[in-house]
């Protein structure tokens, strides 16, 4: 008689024989998007690609669901696993969410989701808090040579810039500089920002069709400018956390140029890193 072990051994065997026939079909049934492509590294990495040239493209907007993994591996001719992988990095990324016996949607940047991915500031206890915004300026103009530069723009091309103050339990604490493409997202005005009930990548989204997914940042300590140290009342020269930072949206392409100024009088910067905190033995 045939162990429990061996049996499931023999499962094993077989669904790993089931995956790998039809991951064989992907080229005999290339994606409607790419016909007849050629596929080069991992077959996951090009699921992932797919999804992502998808929601690129509108075909699940924010906050909408994905199909299933069974719909994706019958769309992209590959198995379920194949599919798994993909859709898990694309989780770990943020760029889809997972709800428990809901779904795998396409993620929204709400307020919650702002604060878990995108923002770093804390109190002295480490605790976060959603800031409130003021729209200090406006204007549509040339991209400097820096701007142009993170933005991959011709210098001088046009863009949107404004500045906005960040008070934490009532205190300014963060001043940003922005600039947007003004190709990007034209329909960006003062009206919208100032009268906003929403996050600026949400408004992004929401407005200009473009969602960010990426973020990097060059964090350093600066002797604070004279304008900066007005609107966080400091004196000018106080040190203070000085983090230019490029949002990017699925394929890598620029959205937005910041230059963030931080007071840390009472703030820190606080990034995790490793295991989530539950895995910890």
């Amino acid at each position: 008689m045939n162990s429990p072990a061996s049996r499931g051994t023999r499962a094993a065997a077989r669904r790993q024989h089931l995956d790998a026939t039809a991951d064989q079909g992907w080229l005999a049934h290339p994606e409607r998007l790419h016909p007849g492509a050629v596929v080069s590294g991992p077959l996951y990495a090009e699921v992932k690609r797919r999804v992502l040239q998808a929601l690129m493209n509108g075909e699940w907007p924010q906050g909408a669901p994905i199909p299933t993994e069974s719909a994706l591996a019958q769309r992209y001719g590959v198995s379920v696993g194949t599919v798994r992988k993909a859709l898990g990095e694309l989780v770990a990324e943020r760029v889809l969410v997972r709800q428990p016996g809901r779904g795998t949607f396409a993620a929204r940047h709400d307020r919650d989701s702002m604060l878990e991915a995108f923002f770093h500031i804390v109190d002295e206890r480490g605790v976060k808090e959603f800031p409130a915004s003021e729209l200090l300026s406006f204007e549509r103009s040339a991209a400097d040579e820096n701007a142009a530069r993170r933005l991959d723009l011709e210098s001088g091309a046009p863009v949107i810039a404004f500045a906005n103050l960040l008070r934490l339990q009532g205190a300014p604490v963060i001043y940003d500089r922005i600039a947007v493409s003004g190709e990007l997202c034209r329909a960006l005005d003062e009206k919208l920002l100032r009268q906003r009930d929403m996050t600026i990548f949400a408004l992004y989204q929401a407005r200009c069709g473009v969602t960010v997914t990426r973020l990097e940042e060059w964090i350093r300590a600066e002797a604070a400018p004279a304008a900066v140290a007005k609107h966080l009342r400091l004196k000018t020269g106080a040190p203070v956390l000085a983090i230019e930072r490029v949002a990017q949206t699925y394929d890598g392409t620029p959205v937005e140029y910041r230059e963030r100024y931080v007071s840390t009088a009472h703030h820190a910067y606080l990034n995790v890193l490793g295991m989530n905190r539950q895995h910890r033995r």
